[in-house]
């Protein structure tokens, strides 16, 4: 027979703690974001269907973008047992330099679009951090601004680092001064971008009638009325233009038209390595062949991106060309990776695959569009954490000590194969 009494007030005063009410809202929201994916679901119900469809969709039907998450979801991992991990080591040395996580924040075009504090709230964020942060050619905030809300963060003991990532445009000139720019404001690598010879087809954009800059219709004032605080910052703060491209004149239209060139090749690359001082990869290789050739032409390494499944839609999944792209190159090469990353555990199967680093785009804009610079800290902190406990879990205390054994990416999407019979000579 359990013994049955009067409850003590005394202990259920202990066992009943009341939470302090948090009476900042962005801060409650926030806090209550406990994934990338909570917090794309904020930032969805405070966007604008328009500007949130730009960030978070792809081109034509999206499967390079789908298939690229369920590529890290199809990820099978083998924890070693009694080692313990705890404490763990998160800091990685990439392109000449330190970062504090083995992520960095990508390039992202047109990103006050999404939050009116745009690159500025993302280059703090990461040096608060201690991780790189890439500006775009399309970035809506200048070299030099970048490059000072870098400087205004307290330096920690991984000092912040600015990255720059150029299209070769049809005005080579322009191309050229924004290299030198950059060089000027002391930013340490430079990302080549190889994807975009055309834009891709962002069918949401078109179906939502979005245009660059945004043009008001009754469609989106009706979608807006709900959303007045993004209208607000959106009205009463600088003009919305490519901010490095503002003194190289035509409208954005003209210039996100001349960002495309079908024409650059090798020769291109070879002008760009005599202007840029520092560390050159080159964005948005997808196969093992040009990988290699790569290496041979003595880059400092490589992306393995789809841009984001922005632009050919059925394009090669970065993440399942990596271990074939880590044996073809050698383990001296630099490889870095993007595209479909929503988990620090991404980010730890990438590293035991093989790459040197990653880098998040829409994980970053997610948070930003949930609450500017703060969302941006609570990303950073998401994967933080996620990858830490990863690593606990998987019995590693450092990066290094994770291995491909760690990881089995199960396959959805397999190859098939063509026998002499299926081939028809004509």
């Amino acid at each position: 027979m359990v013994q049955r009494q009067l409850p003590n007030p005394k202990e259920l005063l202990e066992l009943m703690q009341f939470k302090k009410p948090q009476l900042d809202g962005k801060k409650r929201r926030l806090d209550g974001a406990l994934t990338i994916d909570d917090l794309r679901t904020i930032a969805k119900r405070r966007t604008p269907k328009a500007a949130f469809d730009y960030t978070d969709g792809a081109a034509e039907g999206e499967l390079s973008l789908t298939r690229a998450r369920q590529a890290f979801q199809d990820v099978e991992f083998h924890p070693g047992i009694l080692r313990p991990a705890p404490d763990v080591d998160t800091s990685v040395d990439i392109l000449g330099g330190p970062s504090a996580l083995p992520f960095g924040i990508a390039p992202t075009g047109f990103t006050r679009l999404m939050q009116t504090e745009g690159e500025v709230a993302g280059a703090g964020a990461a040096a608060a951090a201690g991780i790189p942060f890439t500006l775009s050619t399309l970035g809506t905030t200048s070299i030099e601004g970048v490059k000072a809300a870098t400087l205004r963060e307290p330096q920690g003991p991984v000092p912040g680092r600015n990255w720059f990532q150029l299209y070769v445009m049809r005005d080579r000139e322009i191309s050229y001064e924004l290299t030198r720019r950059a060089a000027a404001a002391g930013f340490d690598t430079l990302q080549f971008t190889v994807d975009t010879p055309v834009a891709g087809a962002r069918l949401r954009d078109k179906r939502n009638g979005f245009s660059i800059p945004p043009q008001l219709t009754l469609g989106t004032i009706v979608n807006a009325i709900p959303r007045p605080w993004w209208w607000y910052d959106f009205l009463t703060t600088p003009k919305l233009e490519f901010a490095s491209l503002s003194t190289t004149g035509g409208t954005v239209g003209e210039l996100l038209d001349a960002a495309m060139d079908p024409t650059i090749s090798y020769d291109d690359l070879a002008v760009i390595r005599d202007i840029w001082p520092g560390k050159i990869v080159i964005k948005g290789v997808q196969n093992v062949e040009d990988s290699v050739r790569l290496r041979d032409a003595g880059v400092d390494g490589i992306v393995l991106s789809n841009h984001g499944g922005r632009q050919l839609d059925r394009a090669p999944i970065p993440f399942h060309l990596l271990p074939e792209v880590r044996k073809a190159v050698g383990d001296d090469f630099t490889v870095m990776i993007d595209t479909g990353i929503m988990n620090g555990a991404d980010i730890v199967a990438a590293v035991a695959l093989g790459a040197d680093f990653t880098l998040i785009g829409r994980a970053y804009l997610y948070g930003l569009m949930a609450g500017g610079r703060a969302g941006v800290d609570r990303t950073i902190e998401i994967l933080r954490t996620e990858i830490e406990r990863t690593m606990r879990l998987l019995g590693v205390a450092s990066l290094a000590e994770l291995e491909p054994a760690h990881v089995t990416q199960l396959t959805r999407l397999v190859p098939v194969t063509r026998t002499a019979s299926d081939v028809v000579v004509r």
